[in-house]
Order: structure tokens, then sequence, then C-alpha cells
């Protein structure tokens, strides 16, 4: 129902710890490295679809062969578009080259895409113009192997500025102000000095300048690299990066906003944004795939060996619950019994709305990412039914007859698949009565259903700017002329932008902002606007850690009910006949459904790290003077 909401990023990371050989052998091919990536872009083809990239490193090539190669796509469908390319590259070297059928040394050698170590990466841009400049992976080259240095990564920075002009400040010249530009910049600086350091050291010592070369990449110390580079970082990250000689590292942010999952044996090294990506591709059990601790980096050096370094001094775990709710697959064991939970445990707040009047109330769901809340809306709608069916067979005793006991049994949830999108339909007229009128045409409905008694049960993932709820979603349903239309949102009222990483950037455009300004001028409290505003203007200038988030008074003199009451008027018109009542999870069963992703700054304002107050003032600050620039 929900408004698009959009997220960046998906990595995947391949290290094979075998020559190619081994893989030809064992799996028929020595492009086992390119297919297992495949596999795990298209896995998590649900966190990114504005565009994707590979970017792969053949390790021990001699001077003059290719060693890089990397390609990047804003097509429709992107990961199909890249490997299309891949796959049509690696068939005109075999077909012009038989020689190279059976031949894995003169396969690697000269055909790109073929190497030891991959990256992967799909994109979901959160803000700016969607060109193929802005895909990862990201690639800063040089003539000196170590120096080469491959990015990507699911992150957002929240203090770009602050690592602009500390790049400047040590003599560099960023041709842009973006948080990919700053941090791979500030990862190359200290490579370059390492690279440096390590050089001069084995020169002392009597090597020659080619001799060097493999001896640096023994030495070099990638964990303090990143230690250096990510001091000053302050944002939501699980960044990857490839070093031209081989070696590999995904750093994961000290309050663990962002995900990453790892899974290692004797041939292989892979880290992935999710879990299950990894379970399916490489047919392995849930234990064996483990979490990346905040602030700690897997590493694995051109020699193979791998190892979990502490890079930055974890922060209070903060992992995102968004994560959960909305954009990581429900095949994940632990995120399927969360969604479940999320169903079962605002269930109390819709038998309320329709006064435990569940014979004439028909259950559904709008989007498919809200099924599995569903599933768990529902157990507890049957749990619900056992014990009235108990008490009324306990309560008649004797009188009751066989039908009455069977009338009594018969009583099941009403569920009924009620709307479905129109995925062909596009809201192509930009002009806003046109449009209004396509956008409500955007799902179909199922007739003959609902009764005029009947009230209707909805549950989505969460409600964001309430948008398609109101053009399309509400209007479509009163069509079935249902008594009621309960909407039911699995998340709690997002009140908040979000700076490390999900599209919603802005306050205004938050339907629950949108409610408390309306309540405040209810009870003729607008005034706290302005007040708001001057107090986020003197905090434009102090440090982050001294900042304070003033936003959380615009909500402060209202109860969540009252809140979810003005929402769903905001969300209903005079042309809607049916009531309509709007219930949101509160942040206490968030918590006891997602209780290792406690990461709730959308809803409360608690922001993890110092630059989120910072943010959120900004975009208050953005909002009543009525910019449009981002916050951050």
């Amino acid at each position: 129902m929900s408004d698009a909401i959009k997220h960046e990023c998906g990595i995947a990371l391949i290290r094979l710890l075998k020559p190619l050989e081994y893989y030809k052998k064992k799996y028929g091919s020595a492009f086992y490295g390119v297919n297992k990536m495949y596999l795990m872009m298209e896995k998590q083809h649900n966190r990114g679809q504005d565009g994707a990239g590979l970017a792969s490193i053949k390790l021990n090539t001699k001077p003059g062969e290719r060693y890089i190669s990397r390609v990047r796509s804003i097509a429709q469908q992107p990961i199909q578009d890249i490997f299309s390319q891949i796959n049509e590259r690696i068939n005109k070297e075999l077909s012009e080259n038989p020689s190279y059928q059976e031949n894995v040394e003169l396969q690697k050698k000269n055909i790109p895409y073929i190497g030891e170590v991959l990256l992967g990466h799909v994109r979901y841009g959160t803000f700016g113009k969607n060109s193929v400049e802005s895909v990862h992976p990201f690639l800063r080259q040089n003539n000196w192997m170590h120096r080469n240095l491959i990015v990507a990564g699911n992150f957002n920075m929240t203090n770009v500025n602050e690592l602009f002009d500390n790049l400047v400040d040590i003599g560099q010249h960023p041709k842009e102000k973006a948080d990919t530009i700053t941090v791979m910049e500030k990862i190359g600086h200290f490579l370059d000095d390492a690279v440096s350091k390590i050089y001069k050291d084995l020169k002392k010592e009597g090597y020659s300048k080619i001799e060097c070369s493999p001896l640096i990449a023994d030495r070099l110390k990638v964990h303090k690299i990143l230690r250096r580079a990510a001091k000053n970082w302050d944002g939501g990250y699980a960044m990857a990066g490839l070093l031209g000689h081989g070696d590999s590292f995904v750093l994961r942010d000290p309050a663990g906003i962002r995900p990453a999952y790892y899974y290692m044996d004797d041939e292989v090294v892979v880290v992935a944004s999710e879990r299950p990506v990894i379970q399916t591709v490489f047919n392995v059990p849930f234990e064996e795939v483990l979490e990346l601790d905040p602030g700690h980096a897997i590493i694995t050096k051109k020699s193979g060996s791998t190892e979990i370094k502490k890079i930055l001094e974890p922060l209070e775990r903060k992992a995102c619950s968004f994560e959960r709710i909305y954009f990581s697959r429900g095949s994940d064991s632990e995120i399927y019994k969360e969604r479940k939970e999320l169903g079962r445990l605002v269930m109390p707040k819709v038998l309320k709305a329709i006064d435990n009047d569940t014979k004439n109330t028909v259950f559904s769901y709008i989007p498919n990412t809200a099924e599995t809340s569903f599933y768990g809306m529902i157990d507890t709608v049957e749990e619900h039914l056992n014990h009235k069916k108990t008490q009324a067979i306990l309560n008649g005793k004797r009188e009751l007859s066989a039908d009455k006991v069977e009338d009594i049994l018969s009583e099941r949830p009403r569920i009924e698949k009620i709307a479905i999108k129109d995925v062909k339909l596009r809201t192509f007229i930009t002009e806003d009565s046109s449009r209004d009128d396509l956008v409500a045409h955007v799902y179909d409905v199922t007739y003959g259903v609902i009764k005029p008694t009947d009230n209707l049960v909805i549950i989505d993932d969460s409600i964001v700017r309430g948008t398609t709820l109101k053009r399309s979603i509400i209007k479509m349903m009163d069509r079935l002329n249902p008594k009621k239309i309960v909407v039911v949102s699995s998340a709690p009222q997002i009140r908040y932008p979000d700076c490390y990483g999900i599209d919603m950037a802005n306050l205004e455009s938050l339907i629950a902002f949108r409610a408390a300004l309306e309540l405040l001028k209810d009870n003729n409290r607008y005034h706290l606007v302005e007040d708001v505003y001057k107090k986020c203007l003197t905090q434009v200038n102090l440090k982050d850690k001294e900042v304070v988030n003033y936003v959380k008074e615009i909500y402060a003199d209202f109860t969540d009910e009252q809140i979810s009451n003005k929402i769903s008027e905001l969300l209903s018109d005079d042309s809607v006949k049916a009531d309509v009542e709007i219930i949101f999870q509160s942040v206490t069963n968030l918590h006891l459904a997602c209780p290792k992703n406690l990461g709730d700054w959308y809803f409360t304002g608690d922001y993890p790290t110092d630059g989120g107050n910072r943010v959120v003032n900004k975009a208050f600050i953005n909002f009543y003077e009525g910019n449009k620039e981002r916050a951050y």
C-alpha cells in the first residue's frame, strides 16, 4: 500500500581459495565464481533495482596482463544486463579460440571476469540522478598493483562535508562531494601511505624495486589502513573493498546499523548483506553463516588467510529494524519468525477495532512483503476463535445440540485475496488530477466477497508517506462497500527521516509528521513549529556530540493513538463511505518481535550515531524554510 521505499544497497563478495583448475575439476567450470556471483546478486535483487555492478581481480598475473575487470549497468534489468555482457564476452573468446575450451590457464589469462576475487553490488539510489557513474563498484586506479582500490558498499555517511574537508586538508582535490567518493579516497589515501612506507622499508633492507612488489602484498596491514580511514566516519555501512594484488575486506559500522554475514570453508570466503543468500547459493546450514560483528572487518589476504579484526570500538548495537520489517528476504528463518510475531503482536488492537467481530470481518494483506506478518495475525485470530469456541461449548453444557456444536466449530477466519497490483499499469501523466485517477487504478480488487455488514482488515508492512494508501488503496477498498476499513501497519509510526541509507530523507513527506502538525493546529499550538525551528538553528554550528534532537518536541504532547487517529482522517476523505481506522505497531512490540535489531530511530528519533541528530534538525530546518535540499 505501500509507497515504494528505496534502499541502498546489497553487497556480495566471493574469494576463491583454490586455483581455478580445482573448480573446473570439481564443479565442471572455471567460471564457478562468476556463476555463484550471479546467483548471489539475483538473490539480493530485492535490495536494489536501479543499478548493478561487478568487479573481479585475477591473482598472480604477469605485467602487461589485465587483472582487473569491471562492468556496471543501469538498464531496466541491470543484473541480467551485466551478466549477459559477461556471458557474451566469454562465449566470444571461447568460440574464436577453441584452445581455451579445456585450458583453464588460457581462460584466466585471456578472458575477463574469470578471477579469484569478485565483488558484486546491487543499488537503489537514495538521492540524486541514477547514472552509471553512481553505480558501484567504484575503482581507484594506479599503475602500482597494490594501490588499485575497488570499493562497493551498503552505506550512507551523515558527515560527508567533514570527510570532504578532511581530504582537502591532507592535500587532495576530490572530484565531487559525495560519500562514495570521500570514503574511497580516504581509504585510498591511507593505502598509498602504507604502500609507500613499506616500499621505503624494503629498499632500506636491500631489496630491489622488482623484489618489493610481492613483499608489499605480504606486509600490508589492511586492518590498520581501515582503522585510520574509518576513524571519523559517521553513518551506517557495510563497506567492501578489493586491493589490486588480491586482498579483500568487508567492514561493518560500529553500531551494526547495516547488515553483513559471512561463510568460510576451505574453498571459499563469502560475504553478503543477507544470510539466506549465502545459505541458498552455497547450500550451507543456518548456523554456519555468521553475522559480522559491529565495528569489525573480515579480511582475506592474497595468500588466502582470513581473519576477523576489530577496526572500531563497537557502540551500543542498533541494527536496523527496518531491514527485518521490509527489505530483507523473508526466507531467513529468524526474519520469518520476527515478521510473523509482528503480525501477532498487533492483533489485539485489531480485535478492539472490529469489536471482536471476527465473523463479520475479512482479513487480507498488501503488498506481498506483508504476507508473513499476515500469517502471524491470522494465527492470533485462530487462537481468539478457539478460545471463543471453548467458552461457548463450556457455557452451553448439555443444552448444545450436535448442529449447534457444529455451528460453533465451523467458524474460521475469513481470508481473501482482496487486492491485486496491476504491474503493467504506469502512471505516466504527471498532471495532478489525471495522475490521481490513474494511481487509483494501480490495484484491482476482488468483488463479491465483502458484505455491507463486513469489516475489511488489510495489513501492510509499513506506512511511510500514505500517498498510495490515500490515492489508491482506500478508495479501491471502499468500492467493495465494507462497513469499516481497518489498515494495519506491522511497523510503528515513521516519524523521523533516515540518514543511513534508506530513502526517507525529509520530514514533510512522512504522514506521521503531517498528522502531528495538524494536531498542533487543532490544539492552537502550531507556534511550537517556529520554536523548534529556532532551537534547531542554534544547533547548526555545534559539534555533533552536542546536538539534541529537538524535532521530538513536535510529537511530545500527543499519544500514539491521537496521531494514528489523525492519520486516519488525513488518509480518508468525503468520497470514502466506510469508516477508516489506521492501526500501527507499538515500539515496545517491535522490540519484542525483533530483539536483536533495536535500531528504531525512524520511530523514536533515537539515532545511533551523533550525526543523526544533526541530520534530523537540518531536515526540520529544510521543512520550515521550504528547502528541498538533502539534509546530509
